[in-house]
């Protein structure tokens, strides 16, 4: 699966419209979009800026790029947060880390895999302490991983979308 990097600007528009074209809706705005596209494409970002009245397109990409919310990579179909926080680190999160690098094929400093299935970023913590390590799928969260959990986790994934 290619990850479509092309604008649809009539869907832009359609979304533009639903928050009536107001830059006091731009994070709702870019959300739609991120939500559209998985990401904020470059284009995206200017053809708002160029549309909303009182934005100009490095106000837009100023706010995509402040809040940590939004991405201006492709994200995969699943997206994959591994918590590196203090509870999670202690108990073994680098090593469940490495195993989804391993199991997935992505290099240190990649984000997506080659083919859009699957995102991966470390964050600082997921609010689940008492579960650690913990990681999240798409909001599900995968409490007390190990190398082999992970392992299986992905291996369903990965049977559920051939």
């Amino acid at each position: 699966m290619a990850i479509n990097t092309k604008i649809n600007t009539s869907k832009l528009d359609e979304i533009l419209c639903r928050y009536e074209y107001k830059k006091s809706n731009l994070i709702a705005i870019l959300q739609a979009v991120q939500e559209e596209y998985r990401y904020l494409p470059e284009d995206a970002l200017i053809y708002i800026g160029t549309k909303v009245e009182g934005l100009s397109p490095a106000t837009v990409f100023g706010v995509a790029t402040f809040y940590a919310q939004f991405s201006l990579e492709p994200k995969g179909k699943f997206e994959i947060k591994v918590c590196d926080g203090t509870a999670c680190h202690v108990r073994g999160s680098m090593p469940v880390l490495n195993a989804i690098r391993n199991k997935l094929g992505i290099k240190e400093g990649q984000l997506t895999t080659d083919n859009g299935l699957f995102s991966l970023e470390t964050v600082s913590c997921l609010g689940a302490c008492g579960l650690a390590p913990v990681v999240v799928i798409n909001g599900k969260v995968h409490p007390q991983m190990t190398s082999d959990a992970i392992s299986i986790v992905l291996d369903t994934i990965l049977k559920e979308e051939e």
